[in-house]
């Protein structure tokens, strides 16, 4: 019987934010990723299709609201799944402003939208000059690399990421 034989190794590092990020925070670091290729990443081609150095292939926000009766006692919540920031922002508007929403959870009750427990994420694929594709994920609470097998890629996120205040 054949064995296996390992072709490469497949790394994966996370940094732990200290102070998760605001939502203009995460849209600003996502931002800079897109539009400075801050770790240097190349176009590429895959069956005849053309690829930026970065893509952004997936992205949530989750909104988070509580439902308080008159003794700001907790009876009721919601969350949100937006596909986008626009979204997000079209759906924390809305469901803040909707009487039958509120209605149905119960008479008398007040909307609050609990913005320190929403989440954000995106992910990002890179296309490092050496020809590896590898992922950068952004959360409120961490930056996560996976895919690569360069240890030059992770040293490229990791300067990258040291020059950002907000991912400390």
């Amino acid at each position: 019987m054949a064995n296996f034989v390992p072709k490469s190794v497949v790394k994966s590092a996370v940094r732990e934010i200290a102070v998760p990020l605001t939502k203009a925070e995460h849209v600003a670091v996502v931002g800079d990723i897109i539009g400075a290729n801050p770790f240097g990443c190349t176009d590429y081609v895959v069956g005849g299709v053309s690829h930026e150095g970065v893509e952004l292939t997936r992205e949530y926000y989750t909104a988070r609201f509580i439902y308080e009766d008159g003794n700001a006692e907790t009876v009721a919540t919601l969350s949100a799944k937006c596909p986008s920031v626009a979204a997000y922002d079209a759906a924390v508007t809305a469901i803040t402003a909707d009487t039958a929403i509120k209605n149905a959870m119960g008479t008398g009750l007040t909307t609050v939208h609990e913005t320190d427990t929403d989440t954000f994420s995106a992910t990002i694929k890179c296309h490092d000059e050496n020809g590896e594709l590898y992922n950068v994920a952004v959360s409120r609470t961490q930056v996560t690399v996976t895919g690569y097998e360069a240890d030059s890629i992770l040293a490229a996120v990791e300067t990258w990421a040291d020059a950002v205040p907000t991912l400390a």
